[in-house]
């Protein structure tokens, strides 16, 4: 059974960057669109961003344009979400799952449990 592993989540204070990783394990990411989703206490889930199979696509919530980045490495079978300028209102659980890429991102068959990023002095 494919799923998902998240990584790289912690305390950071505003402003700051964290990078986030998601490996899969039994499934082979080249094959898949692959989006990061977001879970906040109290709020609705998010689609924070997403990157087509090739790379060459990508959707960005207008909350994270130009603060955050979505990139892949199919040889390590890896997408990354680097995340700059954080905010307090980014705190959330984000998870990764394979995802179809259009005017949004659409959360398919396999995903993890997520990583925490709390973003607070």
């Amino acid at each position: 059974q494919g799923k998902l592993v998240e990584s790289g989540g912690g305390l950071v204070q505003p402003g700051g960057s964290l990078r986030l990783s998601c490996v899969g394990s039994g499934i082979s990411l080249e094959n898949h669109g692959v989006g990061w989703f977001r879970q906040a206490p109290g709020k609705e889930g998010e689609a924070v961003t997403c990157i087509t199979a090739g790379g060459g696509s990508m959707y960005y919530a207008d909350s994270v344009k130009g603060r955050f980045t979505i990139s892949r490495d199919n040889a390590k079978n890896s997408v990354y979400l680097h995340m700059d300028r954080l905010k307090p209102e980014d705190t959330a659980v984000y998870f990764c799952a394979t995802a179809t890429v259009g005017f949004g991102c659409l959360r398919e068959d396999y995903w993890g449990q997520g990583t925490q990023v709390t973003v607070s002095s």
